[in-house]
């Protein structure tokens, strides 16, 4: 008798010759859509390794000087810094008002409730261009335009409609039965969120406070609007050296932040993931 254990069909034996034409077509059709989407990406992260200063294949030898340039660099360590500053203080206004925004969204008796989340999330639909001519215009009778704060209070007002609704999403299958039994216990509406609807939440929190941080981060149009000469971001300097010295340091920089970027989509896959189970959906 022999051990061996017979490999599963591929297909179901009613499948006909239409379902496997269909079977390998498909996935050919998303390969093709998937090269479509990340060719353009990644045919830039070995030229970062080009040893000499052109944008061109074929790549005769290989090196980090680009790398070792951008890390030498005062001007674009300057951007880094302003840009992690900028990122992180406008994703801790943009999580925090838009949790607070999110959570009273929820409440079924709030009226005019579509109308306020189109409100909130209109930032996100109205084009950054129009978006930061009005801030500037507004900034500047407030004396904070040209200013790191103009830039974080701008970037915080357009990272609010990606809290919002993350967390909003987060909320819909939220079981507010724990929430009144909680202040039935005599917990007060602080210690009620911290210890029953935070724990619950957070996974969207923490999603939309990634969108906010990325949001920031990309952002070129406003920074353009409302920074002064010292107030550079990395996509600031980025669009400066392209018009005035186009240098393959910023196929160094485009390369870091397409891992940085791969790193946040792993992160959010799995906040998707550990949520989907915290509410009993399956995969």
């Amino acid at each position: 008798m022999s051990n061996l254990v017979k490999a599963p069909a591929k297909f179901l034996p009613y499948v006909g010759l239409g379902g496997k034409i269909w079977h390998y077509g498909f996935r050919g059709v998303c390969a093709a859509i998937f090269f479509f989407l990340l060719a353009p990406v990644f045919v830039i992260v070995p030229l970062a390794f080009n040893s000499e200063p052109y944008f061109n294949y074929p790549i005769k030898s290989y090196s980090l000087r680009w790398f070792q340039y951008f890390l030498n660099s005062e001007m674009w360590f300057m951007a880094i810094k302003n840009s992690i500053l900028i990122g992180v203080s406008a994703t801790i206004i943009a999580t925090i008002l838009g949790t607070i925004a999110a959570i009273g969204l929820s409440r079924r008796n709030l009226p005019y409730k579509a109308v306020i989340m189109a409100v909130l999330i209109s930032p996100m639909i109205v084009p950054v261009v129009i978006t930061a001519v009005g801030t500037y215009f507004f900034y500047s009778k407030l004396g904070i335009a040209n200013s790191l704060l103009g830039i974080i209070l701008a970037h915080a007002a357009l990272g609010v409609p990606f809290v919002v609704i993350t967390v909003t999403a987060t909320l819909v299958g939220f079981d507010q039965t724990l929430v009144r039994a909680a202040r039935g216990l005599g917990a007060s509406p602080f210690l009620s969120f911290r210890k029953v609807t935070l724990p619950l939440v957070w996974p969207g929190i923490l999603s939309g406070a990634l969108f906010a941080f990325t949001t920031s981060f990309d952002d070129v149009v406003v920074v353009l609007f409302l920074g002064g000469v010292q107030e550079r971001t990395i996509p600031r300097q980025m669009w400066t050296e392209l018009r005035e010295q186009l240098s393959p340091t910023i196929l160094v920089v485009a390369t870091i932040l397409i891992a940085l970027s791969a790193l946040l989509l792993v992160t959010l896959e799995l906040l998707r993931r550990r949520n989907a189970r915290m509410r009993g959906l399956a995969e």
